[in-house]
């Protein structure tokens, strides 16, 4: 199983769409397992795919207790190869209680959960919330590989070398297998001001970009109304088409490295 962490330091620049999106064309356009993990407190992710819950376990549950039941945890979906970590509430006061339970290691929980269910998934994507705290440690702890979707704007580049000095350290503390994939640009829209920012990105932030690029699409509301996957509520908006050809760009990335 190849773990990815969908993650930014902003919000607002489509961490969940990605992760969504990834998640439904893997499963539904290339046959792969799918193992999502919500791991934001807002638990967006659980409610498109249906499984938010505060009456059964959650990635708080795995934060908190090392011998958590993951058939409690591990929901499935209406998609039949898409399984699902929910998350909620309970994970800000779960990520208080680990800061302060030095009984065991406290960047390491998440990855130890997920070794148990390694054999039976092909991918774990993992949508982080916009903070680096103690799960979303845990998450780049547990990650073979990091994505970050990155709008394009004002204030499109603040906390990047954060993040990026947040993975160098977790690489190199924690976890050498590692590796900042890329960056995915999203929301684009064609105007001057973001084809500069790009431009800037890719000459000095010193991290991948990928060619695809996600535009902008009026669809992507309304499909976030509807709690449904960007592909399986319009099918031939921008937006669809440009996840498909970021996933096909990801995985020919992925069969050169």
């Amino acid at each position: 199983m190849k773990t990815i962490s969908i993650i930014n330091l902003k919000g607002g620049v489509a961490k969940t769409l990605t992760t969504i999106s990834m998640a439904h064309i893997l499963s539904e356009r290339h046959g792969k397992r799918v193992l999502v993990v919500d791991n934001d407190k807002q638990g967006n992710t659980s409610k498109t795919f249906g499984v938010h819950s505060y009456e059964r376990g959650s990635v708080a549950e795995l934060m908190l207790d090392r011998n958590a039941d993951l058939a409690d945890t591990i929901c499935h979906t209406r998609y039949q190869r898409i399984d699902v970590i929910p998350a909620n509430m309970k994970l800000l006061t779960a990520n208080m209680q680990v800061m302060m339970d030095s009984s065991r290691p406290q960047q390491t929980r998440l990855r130890a959960a997920l070794r148990k269910v390694q054999d039976q998934y092909d991918y774990c994507l993992i949508d982080n919330a916009p903070d680096i705290n103690i799960s979303t440690i845990n998450a780049l702890v547990a990650s073979n590989e990091a994505i970050i979707p990155v709008k394009i704007d004002r204030y499109a580049f603040d906390g990047l070398q954060e993040l990026k000095d947040q993975i160098a350290i977790t690489r190199e503390e924690l976890n050498p297998a590692l590796r900042l994939a890329g960056c995915l640009i999203t929301c684009f829209q064609h105007v001057e001001g973001e084809r500069q920012g790009e431009e800037w990105l890719r000459a000095n932030m010193d991290c991948p970009v990928y060619k695809t690029h996600i535009r902008y699409s009026g669809k992507v509301v309304e499909s976030s109304f509807e709690a449904t996957p960007i592909l399986e509520y319009s099918r031939r908006s921008g937006a669809a088409h440009d996840y498909c050809d970021f996933v096909a760009e990801y995985l020919d990335d992925e069969r050169g490295c």
